[in-house]
């Protein structure tokens, strides 16, 4: 197989029911003490790559175990192929690929044992596709569990969430732990994915992996959704981020002066996001004595928290589509 082609899965539009795939209404999971999720509501159309992003804490993971059914919502509705998650979770997880934030193995079992026992349980009846991803992924499941590396264990996680072609896959975290190939072949397996037809739902704090997969976006906060986005509004929206070293304190004041959005960094640093042409922000400089100027693009994080981050917006929630 070229390794660097995405193994094929079943071709053909996945799923054939009406209306969205994922379907999120008023979901609430309240552990106390701000701890969970709150009023959360979003759709994930079929064929669709949907982000799920967030900081650590945020709710992402909470909202992908009320999707599996791990737990039952306190209030809302969260529903995948029209089925309720909870209720229907034994059916709805025959055809789903999932991948935990957190993924818990048999330790004392070799991979291949693993595989094969997930294998068994999906009444995969076809190794074809699973030795596909094996290989893709450069994975050796020779090994005991126990031993194996983080990186190592989540390819076996990825082995499993798609060796049977689901028609829908919950993927929470789905590049820790691996080396940017292995995290570029990802990217290039959830495209492939998406050209068949899934729909998949991820959690993600990776521009690129996101950038380059997804159709929208969500970003939850606190517990709470604080926006939807279609991803090609993010690029759009993003900036990029530059530090500017001056050569002394007093040219730095004097241009953060000039520049309210600039933040003061260091003896003679001052950091700013710029959007759209750089000429005007170049030929400004011109009129400072700079030493260095480094550049960087917004990270997810600190895009959604610049245009949602305040408490008070987050809390209003909200789509803006």
């Amino acid at each position: 197989m070229n390794e660097n082609r995405a193994p094929q899965g079943a071709r053909g539009p996945a799923g054939g029911r009406p209306g969205p795939a994922i379907e999120v209404s008023g979901l609430v999971k309240d552990y106390g003490k701000g701890r969970g999720v709150f009023d959360v509501s979003f759709a994930v159309e079929r064929g669709e790559v949907f982000g799920f992003l967030g900081p650590n804490g945020a709710g992402k993971t909470v909202t992908m175990r009320n999707l599996m059914g791990f737990i039952r919502p306190d209030e809302g509705a969260v529903l995948i192929d029209g089925l309720n998650c909870f209720s229907r979770r034994s059916r709805i997880q025959e055809h789903l690929g999932y991948l935990p934030g957190e993924i818990a193995c048999m330790d004392e079992m070799t991979g291949t044992a693993f595989l094969e026992f997930m294998a068994r349980m999906k009444k995969l009846r076809d190794r074809t596709r699973m030795e596909q991803l094996i290989e893709y992924f450069e994975l050796d499941p020779a090994r005991k569990i126990r031993k194996m590396s983080k990186g190592t264990k989540q390819k076996v996680g990825l082995v499993c969430a798609f060796m049977a072609s689901p028609d829908i896959a919950l993927l929470d975290e789905p590049t820790s732990g691996l080396d940017p190939l292995m995290q570029s072949r990802f990217i290039d397996l959830v495209l492939q994915e998406k050209r068949r037809g899934a729909t998949i739902l991820l959690s993600s704090h990776l521009f690129e992996e996101v950038e380059r997969t997804c159709d929208r976006v969500a970003f939850i906060r606190e517990g709470r959704l604080a926006a939807v986005e279609r991803m090609d509004d993010v690029r759009r929206t993003r900036k990029r981020v530059f530090v500017v070293t001056f050569a002394d304190y007093f040219a730095r004041d004097r241009y953060a002066q000039a520049h309210p959005d600039a933040q003061k960094q260091g003896a003679a640093n001052i950091e700013i996001s710029v959007a759209g042409s750089l000429d005007a922000f170049v030929k400004d400089l011109a009129a400072y004595d700079i030493v260095d100027l480094t550049a960087r693009e917004q990270t997810l994080e600190e895009l959604f928290m610049h245009l949602y981050g305040t408490t008070e917006q987050v809390e209003k929630g909200g789509s803006h589509e």
